[in-house]
């Protein structure tokens, strides 16, 4: 998985927050930023195999692309 990932802190939640700009709605949290990455790698793979189960297309890391 080469999905580019934005690791914000709340100051309101006292939680880091991980997005991935490439699967829309993927997010997860954590305490720590490493409980917060740990969590997004298993959402990444529960938000691919749904989109899977769904026949949704699954959208290619921006990132890993050789046009960037």
């Amino acid at each position: 998985m080469n999905y580019c990932i934005l690791l914000k802190y709340s100051s309101d939640e006292k939680r880091y927050i991980v997005t991935v700009p490439d699967l829309p709605g993927c997010m997860a949290d954590g305490e720590t930023p490493s409980e917060a990455y740990e969590n997004v790698k298993i959402v990444i793979q529960e938000w691919i195999e749904t989109a899977q189960a769904d026949g949704r297309p699954i959208p290619e890391p921006v990132f890993g692309r050789d046009k960037f």
